[in-house]
C-alpha cells in the first residue's frame, strides 16, 4: 500500500513537473511570436514610409537614380519576403540603402532644407528606434526559447511536443560594416 502511494506521489510530482515546463515552454514560444509581431510592425511603419521617402527624394538627387530604384526594389522585396529568415534579410539590405540614401542627403542642401525630407528623416530615425527595441525584445525571446529548449529536462518536454528553437536576428557581416559613401564623385 506504502509503494502504491509512493508511486502515485512519485507519477503526480512528474506529471506536474512536465506540465510546468510544457506551460514555461509555451510561454516562451509566445513571447518569441510577440516579439515577432512587434519587429513586424515596425518593419510595416518603415515600409509605409519608404515610397514617401523615394518620391521625396527623387526629384532632388538626380544623380543617385540607382540608389533610388534598389530602395524600391529592395522595399518591394520586403514587402514580398516568405517566412522569417527571408523577411530579416531583406530588412536588412534595405535597412543599410536607406542608410545610404540619408548619408547622401547631406550633399544636397535643398533635399536637406525640404520640411518634407525633414519630417520623414525623422520619422524614419523614430521608426529606426523603436525597431531596434522591438528587435532586442525579439532576440531576448528567442535566447529564453533556446535556451529552455537546450536545458535539461524541458528539452526533453520539448521534445516531447515539438518544440524547436528560433531564429535570431541577426545583421550579417556585411551589413555589420559602415557603407562608404563617395560624394566625389560627382
Amino acid at each position: 500500500m506504502i509503494t502504491l502511494l509512493v508511486l502515485l506521489g512519485a507519477a503526480l510530482l512528474l506529471g506536474l513537473l512536465v506540465m510546468a515546463l510544457y506551460n514555461s515552454l509555451v510561454r516562451s514560444a509566445n513571447m518569441v511570436q510577440e516579439g515577432l509581431s512587434g519587429v513586424d510592425v515596425q518593419l510595416t511603419r518603415r515600409a509605409e514610409l519608404i515610397p514617401n521617402l523615394v518620391q521625396t527624394v527623387k526629384g532632388y538627387m538626380t544623380h543617385e537614380r540607382e540608389l533610388v530604384e534598389q530602395i524600391a526594389t529592395l522595399h518591394a522585396r520586403s514587402m514580398a519576403a516568405q517566412g522569417t529568415g527571408e523577411r530579416l534579410q531583406a530588412e536588412g539590405l534595405l535597412g543599410q540603402a536607406l542608410g545610404k540614401i540619408l548619408a547622401l542627403a547631406e550633399a544636397y542642401p535643398d533635399l536637406k532644407a525640404s520640411a518634407n525630407f525633414t519630417q520623414l528623416q525623422n520619422s524614419l530615425a523614430e521608426i529606426e528606434s523603436e525597431l531596434q527595441m522591438a528587435r532586442r525584445y525579439y532576440n531576448g525571446a528567442v535566447r529564453n526559447l533556446n535556451i529552455a529548449v537546450d536545458s535539461f529536462p524541458s528539452n526533453i518536454v520539448a521534445r516531447m511536443f515539438g518544440f524547436g528553437k528560433a531564429e535570431f536576428f541577426e545583421a550579417e557581416n556585411s551589413k555589420r560594416q559602415v557603407p562608404v559613401v563617395d560624394f566625389a564623385s560627382k
